[in-house]
């Protein structure tokens, strides 16, 4: 028997950082966004976009609905008239993939949370708003976060750390908590990328004015990064004259800038690089190419760069706090990312073991395959039905 057309439920999903334009929550949304509603052939969906990323997304259905929105996130618009959107589509839950949940959202809602770093790194540096105007946005960020969480029907984690983070900051019982953990297992496909594309690594690695054995990041530059951190103990390294260099891969933006102008002022010889943004197919020689993928944070609620690393089969050394231990497992070198000495010789391990290295990226390879988006979907799918 199928389902009486009454029985039909109207979910919306929050899709306004969908693709690109919203970076690693964009990979989240969008893999979700995506896969469910493929999925899901019993009930309607409204799907919340921006001009930019409108026809970015294409249903293959009449049971999904695209509404196109003029509403950034973080924004008073947001708070204001994203309810209105909402109310109008006469929806019987919504998806949040993100803590920014309008206040007077009129509808029972989903939301997922990645992380508490707002709340655990409450700090001027992280913003380039003025000191008084910071204050303001991450008081009312609070206020938000708070709000979304008491009020969810379900709060999806993405993983046990973030879970147990929740639970302890808001007061959350667990059982309303539920972890799904992200995806990295479809990167892993392709051989190598190189040789179908037609670059030659030495080339692109030259382009880039990568001359010598190297250690990769890549990622954003904020504060709880630790790539100042990073870059102090890789200059310590340094003294002993490895000639190894540090390749720093990510957008130019004020933090990858303030970044510099620090090295250029404390670091006569630092041997780091910073090429910007890399596309894909090129990054992947440098993954390919790379001695090891170094991942110094303090904080991450799941922490998709090493596993992707992984996936690449690159081998990874990575930061031993917050959710990375659960995440990789045995499959990483780890160090204690306030400990200078720890990261140079963990440096210093990986560098002169060429077997560690072959170790580290066969294990890698194995860890990142546990992880797969369409797992990631399926369960938020039963979320969805629980609800």
């Amino acid at each position: 028997m199928g389902k009486n057309k009454h029985d039909l439920k109207r979910i919306g999903i929050d899709a306004r950082m969908y693709g690109p334009l919203g970076k690693g929550l964009g990979r989240y949304t969008q893999e979700i966004v995506d896969r469910v509603v493929e999925m899901d052939p019993e009930n309607q969906y409204v799907v919340f976009l921006t001009r930019e990323n409108f026809d970015e997304f294409q249903p293959k259905s009449d049971r999904i609905k695209k509404v196109k929105t003029n509403i950034r996130w973080y924004s008073l618009a947001e708070q204001i008239l994203l309810p209105f959107y909402i109310k109008k589509e006469k929806l019987d839950l919504m998806h949040f993939p993100h803590f920014n949940v309008p206040l007077l959202t009129p509808v029972k809602f989903v939301v997922t949370i990645h992380d508490l770093i707002l709340t655990k790194f409450p700090t001027i540096r992280a913003s380039t708003l003025s000191p008084w105007l910071y204050k303001i946005k991450n008081f009312f960020y609070k206020v938000v976060i708070k709000t979304a969480v008491k009020r969810a029907k379900r709060i999806i984690a993405v993983s046990e750390f973030t879970k147990k983070d929740i639970a302890k900051q808001f007061r959350v019982k667990p059982d309303k908590i539920r972890v799904t953990y992200e995806g990295v297992a479809d990167l892993a496909k392709g051989g190598n990328s190189s040789s179908v594309s037609g670059l030659n690594d030495t080339d692109t690695l030259l382009s880039y004015n990568i001359d010598s054995d190297f250690l990769l990041y890549v990622g954003n530059a904020y504060p709880h990064k630790n790539l100042e951190g990073l870059v102090e103990a890789f200059a310590d390294f340094c003294r002993n004259n490895y000639g190894i260099i540090l390749v720093l891969v990510g957008k130019e933006d004020y933090f990858y800038q303030r970044l510099k102008e620090t090295i250029q002022k404390k670091y006569s010889d630092p041997r780091i690089i910073f090429p910007g943004y890399i596309p894909d197919e090129k990054l992947e020689i440098l993954y390919q190419r790379a001695m090891a993928y170094i991942f110094p944070s303090f904080y991450e609620g799941f922490g998709l760069p090493p596993l992707e690393a992984m996936a690449k089969g690159c081998p990874v050394l990575s930061s031993n706090r917050s959710s990375m231990p659960e995440i990789l497992e045995e499959a990483a070198l780890y160090f204690d990312p306030a400990d200078k000495e720890d990261i140079v010789a963990k440096i210093k391990r990986v560098v002169q073991d060429p077997a560690l290295r072959k170790e580290l990226a066969d294990k890698g390879e194995k860890q990142a395959t546990q992880y797969s988006w369409q797992r990631c979907a399926e369960q938020t799918l039963e979320i969805y039905k629980n609800v």
